[in-house]
This record gives structure tokens, sequence and C-alpha cells, in this order.
């Protein structure tokens, strides 16, 4: 006897339990991945990620930083990054009525949460998906260990460049004069 797996698309979401922001759910390749609400230094490593992009944003007018955005690249992949920042183009003709990203943003930075399948799927899963779909830079920030990993798109993927530690600074070419120093998000 075959038996069919469910196949969980952005429709399904929209049934979802509202618990107060406690559960996050995500479809990626039509399977359901449901979180619970991060740990404080996941959270204040990613606020100050935030921060530092939106800082940086204000100065250049280049585009904006987000927490936690709704990114819905198909009907079965969509997903809640911990940060984005994107363009002013992106912003303008990558949105829904709803308010969520419908393309790539440039840049997606995912905080690692504990457990080996939930760092294998930022590390693994998620970096093939936001390869797949044009991101151009990908940050994976590990609080444990206070550093923060770097991918940028050579070759049409995604491939990583550096393992930035506490006395690294932080720069991007996608973001020209942004520079940060590593210890100061965690």
């Amino acid at each position: 006897m075959v038996t069919n797996s469910i196949r969980w698309t952005v429709r399904d979401l929209g049934a979802m339990p509202d618990d107060g922001g406690w559960k996050r759910y995500e479809i990626i390749d039509g399977a359901l991945i449901v979180t619970r609400a991060p740990h404080f230094r996941h959270q204040r490593a990613g606020g100050n990620i935030h921060v530092e992009l939106a800082n940086w944003s204000r100065r250049t007018g280049l585009g904006e930083a987000c927490e936690a955005p709704g990114v819905i690249f198909t009907e079965m992949d969509a997903v809640i990054p911990d940060v984005v920042w994107a363009s002013h183009d992106c912003l303008e003709k990558g949105m829904d009525n709803a308010g969520h990203f419908v393309v790539a943003p440039e840049l997606i930075v995912e905080i690692l949460a504990a457990g080996e399948v939930n760092e294998q799927r930022d590390r693994e899963v998620k970096l093939k998906l936001y390869s797949l779909h044009g991101v151009q830079e990908y940050w994976v920030v590990n609080w444990r260990l206070n550093n923060i990993e770097v991918y940028r798109r050579r070759e049409m993927q995604l491939q990583k460049v550096a393992t930035l530690l506490q006395e690294d600074r932080l720069t991007s070419p996608l973001l020209p004069g942004l520079e940060c120093e590593v210890a100061t998000v965690f």
C-alpha cells in the first residue's frame, strides 16, 4: 500500500490557530514546520542585526530591514526569516497585498535555534531554498558560539565565503559602507 504524504500550502497557513506569536509556522517543499518562540539571546542577536541594518539603511536610503517578515516563494515554500534586508525596488515590486515578500529579499538572516534538526534546516534546507530563489546574501548567526557564517551568490548559488568571529567586522559588498563589529551582535 502506498500512502500519499500531506503537502501543505500557503492557503493552509491561513487556517492555523493564532496563538499570539508563540509558534512560527513555515512550509518548505510542502512540509509544515512549527517552531516555538525563540530564546532571548536568539531574539537579541536578531534585534541587534536589525538595528545595524536599519541604521545603515537610513544613512544610505538604499532599502529597509525588517524582522520576521513572511516570504512566500511558492505555494509550498513560505518561510519567516529572522531578519531580511531589501532594496526599495524589491519592496516596491516584490510584496503582496498582505505585506509578504513574494520575491527574494536581497539579504536573509537566520539565527540558529537549538537542536540538530533546527541547525540542519537553517544550514542546509533553507540555504538551498534561498539559493534556488535568488537570495543574494545569507547570514547564519550562531549566538551560542558567537559567530556568523556568510554565504554570497556566486555561480548561480549561495556559497560560504566566511565564518566571522567576535573580533571580526561584518561587511558586505551588497551593503556598501556597512561595517559592524561581530561582537556587537551578541
